[in-house]
């Protein structure tokens, strides 16, 4: 523990992390005391446990649209349960060892989703913006924005376009030590106060009691529901994690250990009544620039929203809703990062983000991830099949030369275009390969044998792994060579 840097950092972590805890809560359509319990066992269990150590961990947007559907299906208290029991997935999934497994997906259909999700939070939240109630979906919500703007409140409006309008221009200024959010929470509340303006604020239980957890009707649902927060909270840590180690030369992350941390959290946050937690990239790098050196800072961060909610009740409940609004806008807008948007343009990848971002849009959170996961599979076929097939007769004999990497989605190409040799013609084969698989080894190896039936003698040159004649002699290469290198 280093005090002198990690109470600072922990400071800033916990003005960072309240307005935000709240919004998300709103959004989500739990109490709005769920975000802050969140947010506290984010910091103090998951931080306790950390395999990360400068990550911070607590509600986060990422999961909001998941978490809003989900208590209007099941209810609170039964979301509460498919919280704890997301965590004890996790707890296993860590203890398995397969954290690494959960970044095999591209990152195309993360940043899609993530999009997905922004632009639906926003397109929700601009109606209590203007002073309406957010509707049933993305397209209902975008629909009835021009009904909205004619019922508008202009109050609730002031307060949600004086939000957005300070969280944009406080980026452009010098003050980095003093979270935007913070700002603009504190300016909406004062001027709500001072301008003595009727609208709607938060409203925090009398008292806290434990929410009871009610077990659903149909455990179908239940378990998908389970499944679904705990792969989207897992995958959205995992990748936070490896972010916030990008941003900082100290210890490295234990993955596996992080998603058990991240499971112990959500369990004991579903027990006491809060939402989802997962590692959270603006808390993250708001600890790492304010100096955060150690675990402790997302800690003691926990430990300071605990004593808020416990001694600060009435500052909380001065709150407008239209204040967080507002906030849930400007971050819901910000997951569409357009430096994403280039890099996968470069990548040609876009296809599958945009494809990602209409499915959550449109339909909901698992169809637009299985659209985008279908085509990166697809795109995957696509490129293994991109086989170089160069084939010219020269002095009666047709001389094939072969490039790339041969596997099962090559076999149709590479048929095709050895049928176009007539019967009984000799041929020479250049194999200038990387990689045969036994699906495209049988399919030259048996054309070899039907074409030379034929009176056709055929030669196969290898030049540049040997990778068909160790096929043919029984003994099949496992994996590429590795480069010079790497082997010493």
């Amino acid at each position: 523990m280093n005090l002198r840097r990690d109470l600072p950092a922990s400071l800033v972590v916990f003005l960072v992390a309240v307005p935000l805890s709240l919004g998300i809560a709103f959004a989500s359509g739990a109490p709005i005391i769920a975000g802050l319990i969140g947010a506290m066992v984010g910091g103090i269990v998951t931080g306790l446990l950390a395999g990360s150590p400068l990550q911070v961990s607590g509600p986060a947007a990422g999961l909001t649209v998941v978490v809003a559907g989900l208590v209007a299906q099941f209810g609170w208290e039964t979301m509460c349960l498919i919280t704890a029991c997301a965590g004890v997935i996790q707890l296993l999934l860590g203890w398995f060892k397969v954290a690494r497994g959960a970044l095999i997906i591209a990152p195309a259909v993360v940043h899609g989703m993530l999009a997905g999700i922004g632009i639906s939070i926003a397109l929700a939240q601009i109606h209590v913006v203007l002073g309406g109630l957010p509707q049933s979906s993305p397209v209902v919500n975008l629909l009835g924005i021009p009904k909205q703007l004619g019922l508008v409140n202009t109050q609730a409006a002031i307060l949600g376009l004086l939000t957005i309008a300070i969280l944009i221009i406080w980026k452009k200024l010098p003050f980095k030590a003093i979270p935007g959010p913070l700002v603009a929470v504190v300016a909406g509340t004062v001027l709500s106060i001072l301008m003595k303006m009727d609208v709607k604020r938060v409203d925090l239980p009398e008292t806290f009691e434990l929410t009871k957890l009610t077990p659903p009707e149909h455990w179908g649902p239940f378990i998908t529901a389970v499944l679904t927060v705990a792969i989207i909270a897992s995958i959205e840590s995992l990748l936070c994690a490896v972010a916030t180690d990008k941003l900082h030369s100290g210890v490295r992350s234990d993955l596996d250990k992080e998603l058990r941390a991240q499971g112990a959290g959500n369990l004991v946050s579903g027990l006491l009544g809060g939402l989802p937690i997962t590692g959270v990239i603006v808390r993250s790098s708001a600890n790492i620039i304010a100096g955060g050196v150690s675990r402790w800072s997302a800690i003691i961060h926990g430990v300071w929203i605990l004593l808020f909610v416990l001694f600060a009740r009435n500052v909380i409940e001065s709150i407008p809703l239209a204040v967080l609004a507002g906030l849930l806008v400007h971050v819901g807008i910000n997951l569409v990062n357009l430096h994403h948007i280039k890099e996968l343009t470069k990548h040609n990848e876009i296809l599958i983000y945009w494809a990602t971002v209409l499915g959550v849009t449109c339909a909901n959170l698992l169809a637009g991830v299985g659209i985008g996961v279908g085509l990166s599979v697809f795109f995957l076929l696509r490129r293994l099949s991109n086989t170089d097939v160069k084939m010219a007769q020269r002095d009666g004999k047709w001389q094939v030369k072969i490039g790339g990497t041969l596997t099962f989605a090559s076999v149709p190409r590479l048929n095709a275009e050895l049928s176009k040799i007539p019967a009984g013609h000799p041929v020479e084969i250049d194999l200038a390969v990387d990689f045969i698989d036994h699906a495209a080894f049988e399919s030259i190896h048996g054309w070899r044998q039907n074409h030379e039936k034929t009176g056709g003698p055929v030669e196969i040159d290898e030049t540049h792994e040997q990778w068909y004649k160790p096929a043919q002699a029984g003994t099949p290469r496992q994996g590429k060579s590795l480069p010079a290198a790497a082997k010493t």
